[in-house]
């Protein structure tokens, strides 16, 4: 009887044991089998290894109030916090895949902050010395978080790009004359905006499965629009891509009426607006534009914070304000793809400071019930 009983035990032991294989043999083959572009990583490799494939949120209020899917891509997941992580990232590797950075060097960019966050972390991580431009109207934060990384921060007055003093010339010129030193140029060096076509534009098409009527977004470089629309384009020519423009920008009236001039006075935004057409925006493939005023930024700044749960700044709250007015164009049931920049922690003492929103008169275009939120 117990010879008996052990051998049908054994059997149902072996039938468990060849079970158990034949089920992890099915799932290697999934993941073997997986398309291109699938996510089938457990763990990456070293801080450089967690720049993209960040999140895609579907925003329920805006989403609501429109009768589309407004879709977000949660930017703030990057290891330096920001969209501007990607194009630092591709930024160095062309200066390296080009010979012009050798181990030990130093790389240089003018920037208002986010870009030069994502290199300060990457060049720590690759050993590289960094030396931050920036116009002294940028936040404290990221002032600070640049220092607290180890980047060498030189604030300048904020001057047009055509004064010799602008910050993207000084940067350039310290770096000509800094041996073993790159001037990555984020402006006009599209390796910023094919970090958006390799990486931004894949991610979106392959997270909505290809089902995207729209993507919007602010430009400061040129980048992240026009790489990830030029991606998007060429997988669906049907694709709307809308520049979303904020006060005191040329390109909004660049697109519509084909000239360089300024609508409005300067924004509360920081990195977005243009007083020029970069090379990261020439040639990209432009459907609309819209003009997004300051006040739209701040609402949806703080109806994200308070109906979504999302911190973010302003630039965030524009892009989220333009993605509404591009939906309310669409039919119903159509889905806009936008960018979530970056943390509003960042913006903390500015953007969430009843004294200084007052100052800029825009303490009333938070909605009511809200401005608590303003301290």
């Amino acid at each position: 009887m117990l010879t008996t009983t052990a051998s049908t035990t054994g059997r149902a032991l072996l039938r468990l044991q060849s079970s158990a294989r034949d089920c992890l043999g099915r799932r290697l083959a999934s993941t073997a089998a997986a398309p291109p572009g699938v996510w089938t990583d457990s763990w990456r490799d070293g801080i450089v290894g967690t720049v993209g494939k960040t999140p895609l949120i579907r925003l329920q209020k805006a989403s609501e109030v429109t009768g589309c899917n407004i879709l977000a891509k949660a930017e703030y997941a990057n290891c330096g916090g920001s969209v501007k992580d990607r194009a630092a990232l591709f930024l160095i590797k062309d200066a390296e895949k080009k010979g012009l950075l050798k181990p030990g060097g130093t790389v240089v960019e003018g920037t208002a902050g986010n870009t030069g966050i994502g290199l300060a972390h990457i060049c720590n991580a690759k050993g590289y010395k960094c030396v931050i431009y920036m116009p002294n109207t940028q936040s404290k934060e990221k002032i600070d978080m640049l220092r607290l990384l180890g980047a060498e921060v030189r604030p300048v007055p904020a001057v047009p790009f055509d004064n010799p003093e602008n910050y993207n010339h000084q940067a350039r010129r310290f770096a000509e004359a800094t041996p073993n030193s790159v001037w990555t140029n984020q402006f006009d060096n599209t390796a910023n905006r094919l970090a958006h076509y390799h990486t931004t534009g894949p991610e979106i098409w392959m997270q909505t499965n290809g089902k995207v009527d729209a993507f919007t977004c602010g430009t400061g470089t040129g980048g992240t629009l026009s790489g990830t629309g030029l991606f998007l384009k060429e997988k669906n020519p049907k694709i709307k891509v809308v520049l979303a423009d904020p006060p005191g920008s040329v390109l909004f009236s660049w697109f519509k009426k084909d000239k360089l001039e300024r609508t409005g006075d300067s924004s509360i935004t920081e990195g977005i607006g243009q007083g020029r057409v970069t090379e990261n925006l020439k040639g990209s493939k432009l459907d609309d534009a819209v003009h997004v005023p300051d006040s739209a930024s701040v609402e949806w700044t703080y109806r994200l914070l308070h109906e979504e749960g999302i911190f973010v700044g302003a630039s965030t709250g524009l892009n989220v304000a333009a993605a509404v007015e591009v939906a309310k164009s669409l039919p119903k049931g159509s889905t806009v793809v936008t960018i979530l920049c970056d943390s509003g922690l960042r913006y903390q003492a500015r953007l969430f400071n009843k004294e200084w929103l007052e100052s800029k008169a825009l303490y009333n275009a938070i909605p009511m019930a809200y401005r608590g939120s303003a301290l």
